[in-house]
């Protein structure tokens, strides 16, 4: 089963909002949410709490395609998440996240039993390239037990 295959399982949210990952790997991910018109807003583009959700989406598969060999140790979790809406987005929308330290350093202070906090950075596109919102998402891996 893939990451992104993994979550639509399991967030009810990315089903409901027919959310494509396109890309998961400990790199990068691409998500992608379908222009649908149950989730516009009053100016005809995808509500700004469906652009949030595809956001946080696409930082979460990074988090676990970078980290899904920790699971067994360690739980993922959001700690804060912050969003710049920055130009109107109509239509499809395509959010890329990318990891904002070294996984091996987290690895690390997991390791020496510390409880690591680390940023993804996400940015979402419309179709014409354009960034439409920016969001920093703060994740922790907090240790079983």
């Amino acid at each position: 089963m893939t990451v992104g295959e993994m979550l639509v399982a399991t967030v009810p949210m990315a089903r409901t909002l027919n959310l494509d990952f396109l890309e998961t790997t400990p790199e990068r991910a691409v998500v992608r949410l379908p222009d649908q018109a149950d989730y516009h807003n009053h100016l005809g583009g995808p509500h700004a709490g469906a652009m949030f959700t595809l956001a946080e989406s696409a930082s979460g598969a990074i988090v676990i395609a970078a980290f899904g060999d920790q699971l067994s140790r360690a739980v993922p979790l959001a700690v804060k998440a912050e969003i710049g809406y920055k130009k109107l987005a109509k239509g499809e929308v395509t959010a890329t996240a990318t990891l904002g330290r070294p996984i091996a350093d987290v690895v690390a202070e997991l390791d020496a039993g510390q409880r690591p906090e680390f940023t993804v950075a996400v940015e979402i596109r419309r179709g014409d390239g354009a960034v439409t919102g920016e969001m920093t998402v703060v994740w922790t891996l907090r240790p079983n037990g």
